[in-house]
């Protein structure tokens, strides 16, 4: 596997020099990934990437080429750059696992370590994260809003690089697709590798007929026709029909499907289902592509478009949205062990942080196992299980008393001292997990359209702990500002 220890901001390295200069190396520091808001206007988010967070760590290494190439930079000191050549991953990390819902200001990895490693890793951990967490939601959505139908992942050709092409179709999987039409990505990580056939296969012979019957004679057994090339109805359709009839039917084969590709979806796939069955053909499938999203899928089988499977390609492999994850320094340690947490604050409330090394929590109703809430507590914390209180973290006076329920936590261990704790599922069981963890939420958090925001509410303690520390950076900035002025 490729060594990519050096895909960090150079920052991170100036920074680790620094703290390498000061006495700082081994000071224990605890980070928070997280992130602020669901993507696609959403209600969750399937977290996603731990996989390839996992294979960077177990490579993580400072090569002799990485050393040269740093030196070169002239930013960094011989005795540190002698440092970075026996670093390792020494330190802990906790993570809900691929395919859990989450919600925004809540702790999906957690990172303990000294500060260099801890400061080395944000980078590449933040790409996986993001990028994985992506693709596995709009997957979901994508596949939940065909409410069944199978969703087969096309995007390859619309994926920002090759590797992210490859990554995109393992997490679409994930996120509930049956299959890809990138080969690599099936061949490495076991997924069905789906296709039919393009356009151009059809205007590379003198006639439509003649390329559908090329095609069924090579494919008999798997015969999907994409019929919209030149005309749905009055050419494609009847080819196909005729290849099932002239060629398929004589020689002991059925025709498979066919897939409509372009013009109105919803009038071509009835038209062309009638033409289908009135031939005799009730069992071929249609499958219907060109850029479909959870919406257009909600929109055309609302309006009764026969749909028997789905391809959708730039939508899931190229969103034009992101996964605005962060990572946030949260706590040190003192040379005692002492937890010392800290916070950032802003001017943007949204971006001032939950400090502390903390735990998350899910509440679930006994008998729906439907989820009832989320709670961040500090990590010495107890919570109880017979009842509990939820109190909003932006209106601390709205407040929910439930029982009967049952609590489980959500970040597990991967690292333990570096050493890796975790047996990654097999990527049938991240899907499996995937859809049960979506199940486990409501309907009005799953809407597509106007989805509930599931909030996320802090204990007690670390509310109480949060409003402390900001008093206290607020005196110091009065403070810091009182000597300013008398400088000036």
């Amino acid at each position: 596997m490729k060594n990519n220890t050096l895909m960090t901001d150079f920052y991170e390295l100036t920074m680790a020099q620094v703290y390498f200069n000061e006495g700082m190396k081994d000071d224990m520091a605890y980070f928070d990934i997280f992130f602020r808001t669901n993507p696609f206007n959403g209600g969750y988010t399937m977290t996603g990437g731990l996989d390839e967070i996992i294979k960077y760590i177990e490579n993580f290494k400072f090569d002799e080429e990485a050393i040269a190439y740093l030196r070169e930079t002239k930013q960094f000191s011989e005795e540190f750059l002698s440092y970075l050549k026996d670093l390792r991953f020494t330190g802990d990390l906790y993570a809900m696992p691929d395919g859990t819902a989450a919600f925004p200001n809540e702790p999906v990895i957690t990172v303990r370590a000294n500060l260099v490693e801890a400061q080395i890793l944000e980078t590449y951990l933040l790409t996986c994260f993001n990028h994985g967490s992506l693709v596995t939601t709009k997957a979901k959505r994508i596949t939940s809003a065909a409410k069944g139908i199978p969703v087969m992942e096309f995007g390859a050709r619309r994926a920002r690089g090759a590797a992210s092409s490859v990554d995109a179709s393992k997490y679409a999987y994930v996120g509930g697709c049956v299959g890809t039409s990138n080969t690599l990505s099936a061949q490495e990580n076991n997924i069905p590798a789906l296709g039919t056939m393009a356009h151009s296969l059809i205007q590379a012979f003198g006639s439509e007929y003649d390329a559908f019957l090329a095609y069924a004679k090579a494919h008999p057994t798997n015969c999907t026709l994409l019929v919209d090339t030149y005309d749905t109805l009055n050419s494609g359709v009847p080819n196909a029909i005729r290849i099932a009839k002239e060629y398929l039917e004589p020689n002991g084969y059925r025709l498979k499907g066919i897939r409509i590709d372009s013009g109105d979806l919803v009038y071509l796939s009835k038209a062309a289902k009638e033409m289908l069955v009135e031939a005799g053909l009730e069992d071929a499938g249609i499958c219907l592509s060109n850029g479909l999203d959870e919406y257009s899928i909600s929109d055309y089988l609302a309006q009764g478009a026969v749909i028997n499977s789905i391809g959708a390609g730039d939508n899931i492999a190229a969103s034009k949205e992101r996964v605005n994850g962060v990572y946030k320094l949260v706590a040190m340690e003192d040379k005692g062990g002492k937890i010392i947490p800290k916070i950032k604050v802003s001017g943007d409330t949204i971006k001032t942080t939950n400090p502390g090394y903390k735990k998350v929590y899910r509440f679930y109703d006994f008998d729906s196992h439907k989820v009832l809430g989320d709670v961040v507590a500090l990590s010495d914390e107890m919570i109880s299980t017979d009842k509990y209180t939820l109190v909003s973290d932006k209106d601390p006076w709205k407040k929910t008393t439930i029982d009967d329920y049952y609590v489980r936590e959500l970040q597990v261990p991967i690292y333990k001292n570096g050493k890796l704790v975790y047996q990654m599922p097999s990527i049938k069981d991240r899907q499996a997990y995937c859809e049960s963890e979506y199940q486990s939420l409501t309907e009005r958090i799953t809407d597509i359209k106007n989805p509930h925001t599931y909030y996320v509410d802090l204990s007690d303690k670390l509310r109480e702990l949060k409003q402390y520390m900001l008093f206290d950076v607020m005196g110091q900035v009065a403070e810091s500002g009182k000597q300013y002025r008398k400088v000036k």
